[in-house]
């Protein structure tokens, strides 16, 4: 049976063996808070390629020191991060698959320490830091990071650049009006919210040519917040950018309850992928092969990120071919055990 799962799939120069996308998730494994590559990363993200994944995206990647979510991130703000990241790339595709990398920036839900930055001074919750407003300074000179992030990612050796722009995180507190309430032109009107977006993406594009994907969260779960219609939007002005993909998450702008059940978000991803006419990334409790071909055989999204699965189960891309009743090579090394 052919299946468009394990299908081959192509943006720009660069080719996944199939439609199985690892989902960037915080390891929280660098040491003495300097960003490194350790061994735990070496062992995950490896076995993850020899489990036969067709693109995996590292975690979220900080390009400033005080942009990382927890003092444990990896980093990519300094040239000493890149001999790791370059190991980690080669490790990854000695064994077949695609390499992408997270850039981000944690903005108000940094807990790091010292001064965490945000567009407006508004904390997310009664636990966290109160931000400080960023000046348009400080807007540029983070554009500026994520600029040199993707300098030293393709030092690294990876092959596709996703800038992290969900889950509350600063790129995502600009564009929702329930964390931006400045009053520049990087405040008020959809277009405003979205410049930061919009400048990190030119910036990034002066450096890097290669496939180059956004992680939005496409549903705030509150009344005054951004919908999957909204993105559908911004969507547009992504393609128009030259974005590649849109990686269609959801949520935690603000503290809301949300309601989730196997594929929760995909009909987000369906929504601003219609209403954009952008290819999509489906995730969020994504758990069998059967699910995933649904997905992509009815044109909800284009690729399949799959997140806490991987973590259960290394080899999923295996057990998803078993239960569509594919064979996949598997590594030479393990091929008699995968019969």
């Amino acid at each position: 049976m052919e299946t468009k799962l394990f299908s081959p799939f192509t943006i720009k120069d660069v080719t996944f063996k199939n439609r199985i996308v690892m989902a960037p998730m915080c390891m929280y494994s660098s040491h003495n808070e300097d960003g490194l590559v350790q061994n735990w990363h070496r062992t995950h993200y490896t076995s993850r390629a020899v489990g036969q994944v067709g693109l995996i995206i590292l975690e979220a990647t900080a390009v400033t020191p005080q942009g990382r979510i927890s003092p444990q991130d990896l980093g990519i703000w300094s040239d000493d991060h890149i001999p790791g990241l370059k190991e980690l790339t080669d490790l990854m595709k000695e064994y077949g698959a695609a390499t992408g990398i997270q850039l981000a920036h944690a903005g108000r839900k940094a807990t790091v320490e010292g001064e965490i930055l945000a567009p407006s001074a508004i904390a997310f919750n009664e636990k966290m830091k109160k931000p400080k407003e960023m000046t348009k300074e400080e807007i540029s000179e983070t554009i500026d990071a994520f600029r040199q992030g993707a300098v030293r990612a393709k030092k690294a050796g990876f092959e596709v650049i996703e800038i992290h722009a969900a889950h509350g995180y600063l790129i995502n507190e600009f564009l929702s009006p329930l964390s931006n309430k400045r009053t520049d032109e990087y405040g008020g009107s959809a277009e405003n919210r979205y410049r930061i977006l919009h400048e990190v993406l030119e910036a990034v594009k002066t450096v890097w040519e290669g496939p180059l994907f956004v992680r939005v969260s496409a549903n705030d779960y509150q009344e005054e917040g951004l919908t999957a219609k909204d993105y559908a939007e911004m969507g547009k002005w992504m393609k128009e950018q030259g974005v590649d993909l849109i990686d269609v998450s959801s949520g935690a702008v603000v503290p809301a309850r949300i309601h989730t059940y196997p594929g929760y978000q995909v009909k987000y991803s369906e929504t601003i992928k219609e209403g954009a006419d952008i290819q999509t990334g489906a995730v969020g409790l994504i758990t069998s092969g059967l699910q995933a071909e649904e997905i992509l055989q009815n044109d909800r999204a284009d690729l399949i990120f799959i997140a806490r699965e991987l973590l259960r189960d290394p080899y999923w891309p295996r057990t998803a071919a078993k239960e569509l009743g594919v064979s996949i090579e598997p590594p030479k090394q393990y091929e008699r055990g995968w019969l």
